[in-house]
């Protein structure tokens, strides 16, 4: 195993459907682990969610559970928002916090979703919320719902509402696609009979950067997500590869081979001149920004591929990985605290986690064998990344301790190249 952004091939090229449609790969959420401390909560079924295309009750307790911080307790009972639950017989329950609502079909084709939480143990109702979507934003409404309920009981921002994009790849063509933050609900961004790697979202979550070998070399383009309009933003001698965001979203760092050896550029989000970041005769390669303007990448100038950082404008570069000889594919989470990377361990590649903040050792966060492409969420407490399992690729997501671990199992393809998408949609 290679990670797919260190190395890049030439590979031939072939057609592209630009437009969004909606995909055929479906998943199912299969979560393990235990956490230190997990917070037991009952989400009660909604009145009348089961005349609807969607059952808000379980995509609020699966996008709660795969946190890692609750522990859903099963409920067969109905309770809307308007119940007056017995507080004393919950707490019997073994339940510190309860959710009930109702979904109820509007005149004009459109669902009024309501819920509330409750806490158990006070005895007192926390807050709920109402709101009217069509259809088609049924998950997108239970996902807001686990983002309220998140944050209210721990106060951190929840990140279920959020997006994520990934390739798959089945019958001979690849796809890029952005879905909901569990797998699902995916769209079709991109479909190509070449590879597609390397995904990376723009800060305010309107555009994909993406590589594309769709003309028999890699290219980076950028794409905006509603409309599917794109543009190319590197398409030099050589290969162009490896694309990430500045922080302002209008610059993004790329790798590119034009003079000679893979080094790091600057370039516009519309294109034109590159500027030149690194001079070395190694191969640098997989920017990325911290929230500090500072640019992690990898590089084999001290002999194997290792993670250094530099100035987001350029300078010296200073080593940050020192455990194993072969450490890449860095992501840095939104607080600047830690870094995901993948290490090569003997024949195993391992995610890894290294907080920057501590100077401690790194940590492996995983038993597998095969990760690559470790993506965090926009909050820095879960992180999404690329194995195998079974003989295929799959994503798989994990707390940042690694207690608390959730497959997303596609019915239909291949899946890689994760990236977890910033807040806003």
């Amino acid at each position: 195993m290679l990670t797919r952004r260190f190395v890049t091939g030439a590979l031939t090229g072939g057609a592209l459907l630009a437009a969004m449609r909606p995909a055929l790969a479906q998943f199912r959420v299969e979560i393990s682990g235990v956490g230190a401390t997990q917070l037991p909560i009952a989400i009660a079924r909604f009145r009348d969610e089961d005349k609807t295309n969607q059952i808000l009750s379980s995509i609020i307790r699966a996008d709660l559970e795969r946190s890692g911080v609750f522990r859903g307790q099963d409920v067969t009972a109905v309770i809307d928002e308007m119940a007056q639950p017995p507080m004393a017989e919950w707490r019997g329950r073994a339940v510190d916090a309860l959710v009930g609502g109702s979904v109820t079909r509007l005149a004009d084709g459109r669902f009024d979703v309501r819920f509330k939480l409750w806490d158990t143990v006070k005895g007192v109702e926390i807050g709920g919320q109402s709101t009217a979507v069509v259809a088609a934003d049924l998950r997108l409404a239970a996902h807001r719902i686990a983002d309220y309920v998140f944050e209210k009981l721990t106060g951190d921002k929840g990140v279920f509402a959020t997006r994520m994009a990934y390739v798959t790849k089945g019958g001979g063509r690849y796809t890029l696609r952005v879905a909901d933050a569990d797998g699902e609900a995916a769209q079709v961004a991109l479909n190509s009979p070449e590879p597609i790697i390397s995904p990376a979202w723009s800060p305010d979550g309107k555009e994909l950067a993406y590589v594309s070998f769709e003309q028999q070399k890699a290219v980076v383009w950028v794409q905006d997500v509603l409309s599917g309009a794109r543009r190319k933003i590197a398409d030099f001698r050589g290969s162009n590869s490896a694309p990430a965001w500045s922080l302002d979203g209008k610059q993004l760092a790329v790798t590119l081979s034009r003079d000679g050896g893979s080094q790091l550029y600057l370039i516009g989000s519309h294109g034109g001149n590159a500027q030149r970041l690194t001079t070395s005769s190694a191969i640098d390669t997989e920017p990325v920004f911290a929230p500090d303007g500072r640019i992690y990448f990898v590089s084999d100038r001290g002999g194997g591929p290792q993670i250094y950082r530099m100035p987001g404008g350029g300078g010296p570069a200073e080593r940050v990985t020192f455990v194993g000889g072969y450490n890449v594919s860095p992501s840095i989470s939104a607080d600047g605290r830690y870094m995901a990377y993948v290490s090569q361990q003997g024949r195993s590649f391992k995610l890894q986690i290294l907080d920057l903040l501590s100077g401690g050792p790194p940590r492996s966060l995983t038993d597998s064998d095969a990760d690559e492409s470790p993506s965090f969420a926009p909050n820095g407490k879960l992180l999404v990344y690329a194995t195998k399992a079974g003989g295929r690729d799959v994503l798989m997501t994990t707390t940042v301790d690694g207690r608390i671990k959730a497959r997303l199992l596609s019915s239909t393809a291949d899946v890689r190249e994760p990236a977890w998408g910033p807040y806003g949609r």
